[in-house]
């Protein structure tokens, strides 16, 4: 789906007029597909509020504010739960794509530079041990996996070429005049691989961090949920590492089976092949909660 946000998916991006036409006739593909991730989008949407129905008290209470306040602007109960729905579909569609990618980028980084991971798993053996899993209160003394996750997101950006922003107003920026209502697109990419702030830009290391005058992985416009999305990659990638070692598969051979390292064509940053192996860190793990151990390959 994210393919779609490309201007090139559909020929109604450069002839408009098309949007009037019917979705049997050739050229309106968009509109068959339309119809099919709509879809798509009221099943989720049904069980995701299914889901808030039957999920812990805290997550009730949460849904059943915002519900409180919607009917206090005068929504009915139908609005205010279509609303409710609305918002949760939102938090789950927004952030599925773009932590998912983000999550085989930093499996692909772990494949390519074991050294960083052996430094990880040496930070999370000191902070956590191998009895549980990491909280976001952990965050301030895993200093060196919250690096890990802030040179994923500048390493391999989700959103290389950043969705169109509309100006609000005149602007200069560094002698260049940017009129209200301009149309601006950050190239996300260039701004990450930039060598005078980012050394060495194609290497993944966390460590570039430790200079207080580098900058963090940059974000072209405000994004709501940015705060929560961070502390979910952080207490994700944490409790990986603690758990697992990230491998490389074998071929025939006995070879390693590194990532080609080439991505798709997508609105959204996706590697086009990343193979590998999660073995369990300890005996814990493997017998965690009664599951038994068997080899995960990607």
């Amino acid at each position: 789906m994210t393919k779609s946000l490309l201007t090139s998916s559909y020929l109604v991006n450069i002839i408009p007029v098309l949007k009037y036409a019917p979705e049997w006739l050739p050229g309106a593909g968009w509109k068959r597909d339309a119809i099919k991730w709509r879809k798509g989008k009221d099943t989720l949407i049904k069980d995701i509020s299914k889901l808030i129905q039957s999920t812990d008290e805290s997550s009730q209470i949460i849904f059943g504010s915002l519900r409180t306040q919607t009917l206090s602007i005068g929504l009915t109960d139908k609005e205010a739960e279509d609303y409710v729905d609305q918002i949760a579909i939102t938090m789950f569609a927004g952030e599925t794509d773009t932590n998912v990618n983000t999550l085989l980028m930093f499996f692909m980084a772990m494949v390519l530079y074991p050294s960083v991971q052996k430094k990880a798993h040496d930070e999370i053996d000191l902070v956590l041990g191998h009895s549980r899993l990491s909280k976001v209160e952990d965050q301030a003394q895993l200093n060196y996996i919250d690096r890990i996750v802030q040179e994923t997101l500048r390493w391999a950006p989700v959103t290389p070429i950043a969705f169109p922003h509309t100006c609000f107003w005149d602007d200069v920026y560094k002698g260049h005049r940017i009129p209200k209502g301009a149309i601006v697109i950050g190239n996300v990419w260039a701004m990450t691989r930039d060598e005078t702030v980012y050394k060495n830009a194609e290497a993944f290391d966390p460590d570039r961090f430790l200079n207080s005058t580098t900058l963090p992985s940059p974000l072209f416009g405000r994004c709501p949920g940015v705060h929560f999305a961070q502390s979910s990659l952080f207490i994700t990638i944490a409790s990986i590492l603690m758990a697992f070692d990230i491998r490389a598969t074998k071929d025939g051979n006995g070879q390693d089976i590194l990532p080609s390292g080439k991505m798709t064509s997508s609105a959204v940053l996706t590697p086009e092949h990343v193979e590998f192996e999660l073995t369990p860190r300890s005996e814990n793990i493997k017998n965690w909660q009664g599951m038994v151990y068997k080899p995960i390959l990607f």
